[in-house]
């Protein structure tokens, strides 16, 4: 898709050339330039989110960032759910001196339903 993109656009602009507007292709490349860096930007956090798992007597949080990905595991017993500041903030999971926050890619009003599916499966489990 960005090939064909520059495709057009160097395509376009190397006409303009020919009939003499000079200025039209280094805007054609600053373009394609703008635009392949707002595609690396957005493909780096394209598969961004959260996965919350039990495994056995572990809850475990995994947050994948940017292609970083960092791993959380709390003994299921001792964690806390709470909310980090009021009902509809980031939920804040702790246990055993650390925490780590979720719910960043789930909406608002969505966030005290998870906190509490969190709570009922820590329990049932």
């Amino acid at each position: 898709m960005y090939l064909s993109l520059c495709l057009v656009s160097l395509g376009i602009a190397t006409c303009f050339w020919m009939l003499g507007a000079r200025l039209v292709m280094p805007f054609a490349w600053l373009e394609i330039l703008a635009v392949g860096i707002a595609f690396a930007m957005y493909g780096r956090h394209a598969a961004d989110g959260e996965r919350i798992s039990l495994q056995g007597s572990r809850l475990v949080v995994e947050r994948e960032t940017a292609g970083r990905l960092e791993r959380a595991e709390f003994d299921r017993s001792r964690v806390r759910v709470e909310p980090k500041t009021g009902d509809r903030s980031l939920i804040m999971l702790s246990a055993q001196g650390r925490s780590v926050e979720v719910g960043r890619y789930v909406r608002p009003e969505l966030r005290p339903a998870l906190a509490s599916e969190i709570r009922m499966a820590l329990r049932a489990a």
